[in-house]
């Protein structure tokens, strides 16, 4: 007898949908079938779509940005991240310069990841680092097989210059692991850190020239370096569209592109209005020209993340853009806001994508044996986004209408959201170790 049979569901295998009832024992996926097969519970899944559960590659809850803190923890925005379907996200741990402080910062974030609802992991975070071999060596000892490094941000000493992105480059492959980088060339950037740059004047302190110039580069070190690199967070569709005129060769085999659901939704004329600052984030909003272009190369983008890092109104309404924390939230939206844009074709970019990418092996795919990690999904409801569950008093994506509607979220086997109601328990979501990563 299985656990859980959910039945009348339209499942999504391997690129389609098959009319199945899928049947879970233990938290696994154990059988999809056309039978009727017996078991303890049966959900009716009313002839909606049956998904594999999402992975967000990219949040930042309870993160420390200067004198502010992101305002979701891992309890609200992993039920955040539940009501959005989500049901692993990768977390970062804060930035180090050496393999001795791995522990600390690995050991500081899991306290705080046990109160989540859904399963995930984290990328360890570098700072120009000293032994960075080290680190990557330390990290998979903790289950980590992924490394964030940036390319900007020298006034505060966490910029890591070419030679250790060389190093870490060349030896993706004999590691197992993910290079994944926050890319904007920093001597094009200073001029954000004005102290009297308004918020109107942000995007243009941050040109796409920063993203594109370093993102061309990146690829081309890729390439020589046979690495294995993640591109985080990709704005500008005028970076997208480089890629594929000059790199189609190396994306997706050397390198890959992040981009988050507000860059295909907002353009930064939204920052001349009175309550602008709501939307700013890094890198920041393009043109509207360039968010179309983003749209139409949409192909060339092989994961959604959010960037999931919110902030209250009174820490964001400031006049110049050096006393505003940078990021919004959106974990709960970004998938029915990006199926509103592209339909299915967002399927995988949400599933089996981030889970070959950053080495899930159980996740990312209905198939038996993997982690019953599902979504019910009603892809006909029309309706407008206005309350969510973050702590944050205002969500960027109130007011937009959506098709398509989260019904109900399982980790491994058990509900965590269901017909719209949160069953699930703070805490039941686990650490998922990660293993060699190879593409």
């Amino acid at each position: 007898m299985f656990d859980l049979a959910i039945v009348n569901g339209k499942v999504y295998l391997n690129g389609s949908f098959v009319d199945a009832n899928l049947y879970i024992r233990k938290g696994k996926i154990w059988d999809v079938s056309s039978s009727v097969l017996e078991s303890k519970d049966v959900y009716d899944a009313m002839g909606r779509f049956v998904l594999p559960g999402f992975i967000d590659p990219h949040v930042h809850f309870k993160l420390k940005v200067g004198r502010f803190e992101s305002v979701d923890d891992f309890e609200s925005g992993s039920i955040s991240c539940a009501f959005g379907g989500i049901t692993t996200f990768i977390d970062f741990l804060d930035p180090i310069k050496n393999s001795r402080e791995l522990e600390k910062a690995f050991e500081s974030r899991i306290k705080l990841a046990r109160d989540s609802f859904v399963d995930y992991s984290f990328h360890t975070t570098v700072a120009n680092p000293e032994d960075p071999l080290e680190i990557v060596r330390r990290s998979k000892e903790f289950g980590i097989s992924s490394v964030k490094l940036f390319t900007t941000y020298s006034s505060t000493d966490r910029m890591t210059p070419d030679d250790k992105i060389k190093i870490l480059m060349e030896n993706t492959k004999r590691y197992g692991f993910v290079l994944s980088i926050h890319a904007e060339n920093d001597m094009l950037v200073k001029e954000s850190e004005r102290e009297d740059l308004k918020i109107s004047d942000y995007p243009d302190s941050r040109p796409t020239i920063s993203e594109l110039s370093e993102v061309v580069k990146l690829a081309q070190m890729s390439e020589y370096y046979d690495s294995q690199t993640y591109i985080v967070h990709v704005s500008s569709g005028k970076t997208l569209l480089e890629m594929r005129k000059r790199y189609r060769d190396v994306v997706n085999r050397n390198l890959v592109m992040e981009s988050c659901p507000h860059y295909f939704i907002f353009n930064k004329e939204i920052l001349k209005k009175d309550e602008g600052a709501l939307y700013t984030m890094c890198p920041p909003l393009r043109s509207e020209e360039e968010r179309i272009l983003l749209n139409d190369e949409f192909e060339m983008v092989r994961t959604v993340g959010t960037d999931h890092c919110s902030f209250m109104r009174k820490e964001k309404l400031k006049e110049f853009a050096k006393d505003v924390p940078m990021g919004i939230g959106g974990a709960e939206f970004s998938f029915v806001v990006m199926y509103s844009l592209f339909g299915d074709e967002i399927i995988d970019k949400f599933t089996s994508n981030v889970a070959d990418l950053f080495g899930l092996k159980s996740k990312g795919r209905i198939l038996p044996g993997k982690d019953a990690d599902l979504v019910v999904f009603d892809p006909s409801q029309e309706w407008e986004i206005k309350e969510d569950h973050s702590k944050s008093d205002y969500n960027p994506y109130e007011g937009f209408k959506v098709k398509g509607r989260i019904i109900s979220t399982i980790v491994r086997g058990k509900f965590v959201v269901k017909d719209g109601k949160l069953v699930g328990r703070k805490g039941y979501g686990t650490f998922l170790r990660r293993g060699d990563v190879s593409w």
